[in-house]
């Protein structure tokens, strides 16, 4: 349990890119799934479990903070592009994801398709904060 003042700094950086044509709860839904992929590979992410002053046990989350972009395809289709070139941890969702209704054909909806087409409509990627930055180059925070 953390007990100084001093805020944290993180080296690093959670970052979701989502398509900027899509509804609400298709955003919602595809950031949760997104990150789910960050915190199941890469463990150190996830911080303490929180517990309340009547000591009611809770789930730990992700120790820093996710930040959330928007861009047009062309912006999802570079910024996998550069986080796959940098070996960076990356999730992915595509469009054939909202048809499927379970992990297995998520999966092979995925494996069907070579890299280079992808309907990609988001992504998730985590990495020191300067490659991360490069990744994203061209989004824009979302609304």
């Amino acid at each position: 349990m953390e007990t100084g003042t001093e805020p944290v700094r993180f080296d690093t950086k959670i970052a979701v890119l989502l398509r900027d044509d899509l509804l609400n709860w298709q955003r919602l839904n595809m950031t949760a799934f997104l990150v789910s992929g960050i915190g199941g590979a890469v463990p150190e992410v996830i911080g303490e479990p929180y517990a309340d002053a009547d000591g009611t046990p809770y789930l730990p989350m992700f120790r820093q903070p996710v930040l959330v972009f928007a861009g047009g395809k062309e912006t999802l289709t570079a910024a996998h592009q550069r986080a796959v070139a940098r070996g960076l941890p990356l999730s992915v969702f595509t469009s054939d994801l909202f048809r499927t209704g379970n992990d297995r054909d998520n999966r092979a909806a995925v494996r069907a398709v070579g890299r280079d087409h992808l309907d990609l409509v988001g992504l998730a990627v985590y990495g020191p904060k300067t490659a991360v930055d490069k990744v994203f180059k061209g989004a824009r925070m979302h609304p």
